[in-house]
């Protein structure tokens, strides 16, 4: 199976299957002398960790993260840091059912990867979806926290990079709402504590019916300078818009504005420009989500993804087999109401990713 890599200087090649002893990353390209224990990953992956609310897959997996590689401390380092070799990540799997699975191992699920692997392929882990599966993210995950700290390193300061939940199925929060804060006080990543308590009873009521609901994630990033991305091929909107397309079961990536730009004017749109007092433009507003001519502008970085339903659902379904036979499916196991919940931590180390790859090549072409 190819394309199992992405980046270009900062590159992750990630491995393993759901139901599969361990899974884990490679990370090459990352600069020497970045300060890395377990402990900083470990933060990141604990956020996207199953198990953790009734309103995620119930698999028990504690996602503890070891590097293998990469890494060196002596009295002389000041603590553990990379040493500019790849760093080898590995997340054992503890808590595999595989017996849930058994029932389709010759059945075609409905919205899932099954058919076309097969097609593709001419074999296919039908345990928990094998490499299809959103376990896979837990290396991507693992990645981004070594990608937080490489941008960290380069710029001297932090980039905040966050997540929320802003819509599930058709209930989309109060924008006027939003607390930050409030994104660590539930179970969904949402920054609207009464669009929170809407959607508990919305899942509640959906996983009881054995169905389940999309969502909307929007990821930012404060803090990332001007200058990162290049014109036509290497546009950091389009980069960042890859990787957010490439987590499982999104179907949609916007920019900013986005969609709602083709309603808007050309006056509205255009996010006016004036200098300000320490010498640097300011923005009147950021329709371009901190990106024009796939050059980041120093403003936030905002963008938005529309997650399917999870397919994985108790409801018959009308299918097919792998001999041709029509049938019904019904999915058992443990599975997400909403797998856009765990899809916020994410989408926060994938953009993260490819800040970082950026950043890189902005310097290997620039020197600055």
């Amino acid at each position: 199976m190819s394309h199992n890599t992405f980046g270009h200087l900062f590159r992750v090649t990630t491995w393993g299957e759901s139901h599969g002893p361990a899974l884990g990353c490679v990370v090459d390209g990352c600069p020497p002398g970045v300060k890395l224990t377990a402990a900083d990953l470990q933060h990141w992956l604990d956020r996207r960790r199953p198990g953790t609310s009734r309103f995620v897959t119930q698999r028990a997996e504690p996602d503890a993260v070891k590097i293998l590689s990469g890494v060196f401390e002596d009295e002389r380092t000041g603590g553990q840091v990379t040493t500019g070799t790849p760093i080898a990540l590995h997340i054992d799997n503890v808590d595999q059912r595989s017996k849930d699975y058994s029932e389709i191992r010759d059945v075609y699920r409905p919205g899932h990867a099954d058919y076309v692997y097969d097609s593709k392929y001419g074999v296919r882990d039908y345990r928990g979806g094998g490499r299809s599966s959103a376990r896979e993210t837990a290396a991507r995950v693992a990645a981004g926290g070594v990608a937080r700290k490489v941008l960290a390193h380069a710029l001297g300061h932090e980039i905040t990079i966050r997540a929320a939940l802003i819509q599930i199925g058709p209930d989309a929060i109060d924008r006027s709402a939003w607390d930050w804060d409030e994104t660590e006080r539930n179970d969904f990543w949402c920054p609207d504590a009464s669009a929170a308590a809407r959607w508990a009873i919305d899942l509640d009521a959906a996983r009881k019916a054995g169905s389940s609901l999309g969502a909307i994630v929007e990821v930012t990033a404060s803090g990332v300078p001007d200058g990162l991305g290049a014109p036509i091929y290497g546009k950091l909107d389009a980069d960042i818009a890859s990787a957010l397309m490439s987590i499982n079961a999104v179907k949609g990536v916007e920019i900013g504005a986005g969609f709602s730009a083709a309603m808007l004017s050309g006056e509205l749109n255009a996010d006016e420009m004036s200098m300000g007092a320490d010498g640097r433009p300011r923005f009147a507003s950021n329709n371009a989500g901190g990106i024009l001519g796939g050059i980041s502008t120093g403003q936030d970085i905002i963008a938005r993804f529309a997650v399917k339903p999870t397919s994985s659902i108790l409801k018959p379904r009308k299918t097919i087999t792998a001999d041709g036979r029509e049938t019904e499916v019904s999915t058992k196991g443990r599975h997400d109401p909403c797998v856009g919940i765990r899809a916020a931590p994410v989408a926060e180390a994938m953009l993260a990713c490819v800040l970082a790859d950026h950043l890189l090549r902005h310097r290997g072409q620039n020197g600055a």
